[in-house]
């Protein structure tokens, strides 16, 4: 190494330097003023006073060394041997015992510190144990789950069900069911989160074991423990599945010291003697300059201290680190004396940027220590800080957090030092995304936030539903009060987090800083290197827990990221001309087909990848320029095939599982020290953790592709007519620069992070906004029962006013927690980047569709995002932030609509899941009046493809989801279809409001117009489209009618027996799908009544016949007194809710009205003639439906349904036409009954029985009536009776006999 000036500044040049070469090392410096300036840093043992001439004389650099040595050695105090610390057995570095005391499945890191459960219930201990004496040891928990920590015998004997706590001589603490076990168990303590210490406490003396939690005691959890000869006791643990915490026995200093107990592991108090020295002498030489002209020494400011090159100085300093460097390696010396001495120079505030000298120590460490020295020094500092930062409690200015954040900060300002830990470290050792984690305070009075909000608020007005209604304009003076107290309250937490969160997103500035050329590659693509593969590692191993990044910390992460890509590509904006801006952002296509990014093995819109290569290999030739070479084809797909037999089908490969067959991977749920977990500890010798074969090397397009961490800016960036990432744009694809190439692929991997986890766990956050919910109306509830209860019941006040201080007491809580969570993870500026990446989906998708086939290589996560980031703007951000607020936002719900119009049927699409998933998003979408009137705003021959989509068949497609979509264009606008919820379940309370079915209907005339033009135009597709809905009626009702016979049977045994909820849920399924066909007939008949009613159609007198039997089928089975139907719903049982008369029989009566009342005169005889033709039909089902059944009831008690009992559902002119269609279905069965002649047996349709024979078969002269025949050829040609194929039918008329 060299200094600036070129001066050789090795320690070794330093330390060798001798008399010959004092006068040039020393430079200007005469003798005395070296001497007066080496006494002043080493002075003897500490004393002041005047120094002897004689002795002075003597301190030259060639004493130094010496003098140096004597300081340490009188300073030195024997370290505390093991065997010295009485009532403490085994190893001086206490571990857990890896190799016999454990029990169960087990991961533990390198440093056998942290582990995490891999089965149902494992156990661990540690390899020292305590036998006298008062002795502690720390557990910091990373995960707040099942777990029991404490204290265990050698004798003690763990299983899978029972672990430490379970045993009589083993004593534990459990944070999670907040009690404390020894055989038995009783409530003790508090619950823990993760990010808490708990300190385990165990007097020998006394006979006590206690607990603490983040320094606080708990109290003594457990006294006259068992002691005496032969008892010891270790410090166990027992853990359940993908729970994970780390210990500390002492080889890092204790966070919370407890006076009187020692640590397990003795502190290295030589080494901690010695490096405190050495930092002082170090803090001397910044403090001190040396003035040449006056020739004596000036005292400074250390913080504007700076390396000059002062040969006097360096060699000062050289010899100190000599001393000082080896004993920085040590994880315990640089969290007790470096990181302090570092944090204590950032103490005065400020910006970082004011306090130079962390910098400047920075460049000394590099400039005096060897590489290893400095490179295992800034690792184990780093560790020191995540821990400090992860594990730091909660207070309200976030101090704590802030201090930590501001040092690593300063740290990684200073580019080498950033450089290496960005390769080495940051994602490699540690879980550096945990930096830009706030964690959610659990207990809010230790979080301070009762005085940070003194007041809390929740809703107080519902509707019937349970719906807040807020009207501000309706609020008491006090409830106004209350409310702006909060959200001032509210309105300070927020401030202060925003502190943390502009601290880590100058992290992330840092770490994307890509003008940091001098020392090899820039900051960013070390990076986005290392970023791409942490999102391998979350994409490709899901259910590894040494692998996965938690979701709470991908939320953090994610916005974090954001606004520093926003800031960059906003920056880049103004330098690159013609480049666009963050607003518009977008990636372009070219990236999802060149092969310059990775994308494991996420699945693409048109299958496998190497399938996609083979297909379309020419319009990647024709479209982008982009040649596959054929071999490289055949042997991809071998390799493909190689790896599926290998592997199996159902696991694709896991990309980098290990390198080399060995495991090397952050473990993001196990300990906060180290995160490589290649310890698999499993009783049964199991190892899940060895690949079963090396990775298949990358695939490559036409040029060529590196491992990811084997790029270089120029393969992301390009030059010299080398496009890069951005390599083979397509025609449709503008030719003008968008931004910085690097950045384009971190934006795809921000959106493939929303994807992995990120929307799960906003979904998971909402739990707390219910919980205020629904305690908000329980205390309503209470409040209003205690106005109401009888002053001679004061034991019911009295329990009502427990009732109501225990909720009261719980939403204040909640409340607080609340806005702590409406800050962090709800506010309207994460409410604003969750937006920004939906509309930045939303143009990649547009952009990707305009490549025509080659739409088909973009990954399915890029849909999947579009439609779950719409969802979570809609369902969680609310009410705390309007959606209607954000800007373009009209405008980008029509673009929404516009895509899941286009793509729920597109041909280029093939994996089943997201076709489902866009069909849902379209039936989601359409429930809603906003963006219901989004899909009409779409151009209309989009629209008109739409709609021609949805009434394609229903076979081969996922149809119940299609016809639900054609319900709700319809709800609204059928017969006594107004309702919101059924009239029988109103006085229940809906699981969630918020559902797409518990909507208010939104019909749309538009489409339903749409929707009669395409039937009226196409009779080929209108007969196919509802002889498909015919067939599934059938279907659905039948199974139905199966399902609520078993049901019933089931009630009626005299054992007792419990129905399935599974089956009960299946067969409400079948009727909600029944009734929703039913409206869909309803539908279609009355906008297009042509279909069925005009028989020159084909089709239209065997559509109007199947309609007619299914419909007299349902109201038989229906309607029929004390039937199989009725029994069923009088048992209400849970699970068939949504089983009722009133929804299946208004949707038949809708029908029936529509045809017999609503149609011209011919329509109607037409329909009235097939109706009752029909030999199922039976007038009494009619009636029923007014209640007119015959008096087959024998209970007085017995309540007959009728439509006239519905009169807030069932307007007064429906009601009128229903006793219309009676009045004339009465008279018309009376006349049809007096002039029908009932015909011979041998003249009956062979197949139904139902009607005479009317049509005989070519060539085969079989007959049959005309509706069985022409419903048999809709699916199938061959004869019923010889199976020969039919050529043709004719009319059959029975001859006269002679």
């Amino acid at each position: 190494m060299s200094s600036k000036g070129g001066t050789a500044l090795s320690r070794r040049n330093y330390r060798l330097a001798s008399d010959i070469d004092k006068p040039k090392v020393t430079g200007i410096v005469n003798e005395k003023l070296l001497s007066d300036y080496l006494h002043h840093v080493f002075p003897v043992s500490g004393k002041q006073g005047p120094v002897s001439a004689t002795y002075r004389k003597s301190m030259t650099f060639q004493d130094l060394g010496a003098h140096l040595e004597k300081l340490l050695a009188d300073d030195k105090h024997t370290e505390d041997d093991r065997d010295q610390v009485e009532g403490c057995l085994g190893p001086s570095t206490v571990v857990l015992d890896h190799s016999s005391g454990f029990e169960g499945l087990l991961f533990v890191d390198d440093d056998l510190l942290g582990v995490i459960g891999h089965s149902n219930f494992s156990s661990i201990r540690a390899t020292t144990c305590v036998y006298k004496g008062k002795w502690v040891y720390e557990v910091l928990i990373s995960s707040q789950g099942l777990m029991q920590i404490g204290w265990c015998t050698l004798n003690c004997r763990f299983n899978q069900e029972e672990g430490v706590g379970d045993t009589p001589d083993s004593y534990a603490y459990d944070g999670n069911r907040v009690r404390k076990w020894n055989v038995t168990t009783t409530n003790y303590g508090k619950s823990w989160a993760a990010g808490d210490i708990v300190s385990c406490l165990i007097d020998l003396d006394e006979g006590t074991i206690t607990f603490c939690l983040n320094g606080q005691s708990l109290g003594i959890a457990f006294s006259s423990i068992k002691m005496g000869p032969g008892v010891a006791y270790f410090p166990a643990i027992s853990l359940s599945f993908k729970e994970s915490v780390a210990f500390n026995f002492g080889s890092r200093p204790l966070r919370y010291p407890v006076e009187g107990y020692l640590p397990l592991q003795s502190p290295p108090s030589a080494d901690l003697i010695k490096a405190n020295r050495l930092l002082g002498y170090l803090k001397t030489v910044l403090a001190t300059s040396i003035d040449t002209q006056d020739e004596k020494l000036v005292e400074k400011d250390s913080t504007s201290w700076q390396i000059l090159g002062d040969p006097t100085i360096l060699v000062t300093l050289a010899h100190i680190f000599k001393h000082f460097a080896p004993l920085m390696c040590k994880v315990y010396l640089v969290e007790d004396v470096l990181m302090n001495f570092l944090l204590g120079i950032l103490e005065g505030g400020g910006s970082v940027d004011e306090h130079p000298l962390v910098q400047q120590l920075l460049e000394l460490f590099w400039l005096l220590m060897e590489d290893y020295e400095v490179n295992e020094c800034l690792k184990q500092l780093m560790m020191s800080l995540l821990r400090a930062y992860r594990f730091s409690p909660i207070i309200p200015d976030l101090g704590f957090q802030i201090h930590y954040l501001r040092l690593t900060t300063a740290i990684l300002r200073h580019e080498k030092s950033r450089k290496f830990l960005l390769s080495n470290v940051l994602f490699d050792v540690l879980r550096s995304v945990v930096f830009f984690y706030i964690k959610t305070p659990l207990r809010v009075k230790e979080a301070g936030l009762e005085e940070l909000i003194p007041t809390t608020w929740w809703p107080t007005c519902f509707d019937k539903e349970g719906k807040d209604e807020r009207d501000t304009r309706e609020e008491t003076a006090d409830e106004r009060l209350r409310r702006r107290a909060y959200e001032r309250g509210c309105h300070r937490l927020k401030k202060r987090i925003e502190v943390v969160e502009e601290l880590q997103v100058q992290i992330l500035r840092l770490m994307l800083n890509n003008k940091d050329k001098g020392t090899g590659d820039a900051s960013r693509y070390i990076f986005l290197n290392k970023f791409r593969k942490f999102l391998q590692e979350n994409a490709s191993n899901r259910g590894n827990p040494t692998v996965l990044c938690p979701p709470e910390y991908m939320v953090c992460f994610l916005h974090r990221l954001i606004a520093a890509i926003r800031s960059y590509w906003d920056e880049g904006k103004r330098k690159i001309p013609g480049s666009i801006s963050s607003e518009d952002a977008y990636v372009p296509p070219q990236l999802f087909y060149n092969g310059k990014v990775e994308y494991f093995d996420l699945q693409r819109l048109g299958g496998l990848l190497s399938h996609l290569k083979k297909t379309l290999k020419d319009d990647l030739a024709a479209k982008a320029n982009i040649i596959i070479d054929p071999a490289e084809i055949q042997s991809t797909s071998m390799d493909d095939l190689d790896e599926d037999e290998e592997t199996g089908a159902a696991q694709r490969p896991s990309g980098a599982v290990a390198m080399g067959g060995a495991l090397a991977r952050p473990s993001w749920l196990s300990s906060p020290t180290l995160g490589r977990a290649n310890r698999f500890l499993s009783t049964a010798a199991v190892s899940l953790m060895t690949p079963r074969r090396p990775l298949a090397p990358l695939e490559k397009v036409k040029v060529r592709t590196l491992a990811v961490e084997q790029r270089t800016e120029e393969d992301i960036e390009g030059s010299h007519g080398n496009d890069g990432l951005l390599l083979g744009r397509p025609l449709e694809e503008p030719d003008q620069p968008i931004t910085e190439k690097s950045l384009l692929e971190i934006l795809d991997g921000v959106v493939m992070m929303y994807n992995l986890s990120v929307h799960q766990q906003l979904g998971k956050m909402v739990v707390v906004s219910d919980d205020v919910h629904e305690y908000a109306i329980a205390l309503k509830d209470t409040e209003e029962k205690i106005c109401r209860c009888p002053s001679r019941r004061p034991d019911i006040l009295e329990e009502l006013q427990k009732s109501q201080k225990v909720f009261a007491e719980k939403l204040n809580h909640l409340s607080r927690r609340l806005a702590w969570i409406n800050a962090t993870i709800y506010s309207k500026e994460k409410m604003l980047d969750v937006y920004w990446l939906l509309r930045v989906c939303i143009r990649t998708i547009e952009h990707a569709d305009s490549t025509g086939s080659l739409f088909a290589f973009m990954p399915e996560f890029y849909l999947n995002v579009a439609m779950n980031s719409y969802s979570a703007l809609k369902n969680y951000f609310s009410p705390s932030n309007c959606m209607e607020e954000l800007p373009g936002y009209e405008d980008t719900l029509a673009q929404l609509a516009a895509i899941l119009a286009k793509h729920f049927a597109d041909p280029r699409i093939v994996g089943t899941d997201i076709k489902d998933s866009l069909m849902q998003a379209l039936a989601s979408y359409v429930c809603y009046p906003q963006s219901l009137r989004a899909v009409e705003r779409i151009p209309e021959e989009q629209r008109m493809a739409m709609m021609r989509n949805l009434l394609a068949p229903y076979e081969q497609r996922p149809w119940a989801q299609t016809n639900w979509i054609l319900v709700r264009l319809w709800r609204g606008c059928g017969f006594g279809y107004r309702y919101t919820r059924l009239p029988h379940l109103l006085k229940t309370k809906p699981e969630d409001a918020n559902l797409p079915s518990l909507q208010k209907p939104c019909p749309s005339l538009l489409l339903q117009r749409h929707m009669a033009e395409l039937l009226s135009q196409d009779k080929e597709m209108a007969a196919s489209f509802l002889n498909s809905v015919l067939n599934q009626l059938n279907w659905a009702f039948s199974e139905f009618i199966g399902m609520i016979q078993e049901i019933q049977q089931a009630a009626e045994r005299p054992e007792r027996n419990f129905v399935d909820t599974r089956q009960l849920k299946v067969c409400a399924t079948c009727f909600d799908l029944s009734v929703s066909l039913l409206r869909v007939l309803e539908m279609t008949i009355t906008l297009v009544p042509e279909i069925f009613l005009d028989w020159t159609r084909p089709s239209a007198e065997l559509l109007l016949r199947r309609l007619a039997q299914l419909l007299n089928q349902v109201l038989n089975r229906v309607t029929a007194e004390r039937n199989l139907f009725d029994r069923v719903v009088n048992l209400r049982l849970p699970g068939l809710e949504s089983v009722d008369h009133y929804p299946i029989l208004v949707a038949v009566t809708g029908i029936l009205v529509r045809i017999l009342v609503d149609s011209d005169k011919h329509g109607i005889l037409r329909a009235s003639s097939v109706l009752l033709s029909d030999p199922c039909f039976q007038l009494r089902s009619i009636q029923y439906l007014l209640g007119e059944g015959d008096g087959g009831a024998t209970g007085a008690d017995r309540k007959h349904f009728s439509l006239h009992a519905y009169t807030d559902y069932i307007s007064t002119e429906e009601q009128q036409k229903v006793e219309q269609m009676l009045a004339f279905l009465t008279d018309e069965s009376k006349e049809a009954a007096a002039s029908t002649a009932l015909p011979s047996e041998d003249d009956l349709c062979p197949i139904c029985y139902a009607h005479s024979i009317s049509a005989i078969f070519k060539p085969c002269s079989h007959k049959s009536c005309k509706a069985c025949i022409n419903q048999h050829l809709m699916n199938n040609k061959d004869c019923f009776f010889c199976k020969a194929t039919i050529t043709g039918v004719d009319d059959y008329t029975k001859p006269t006999s002679s």
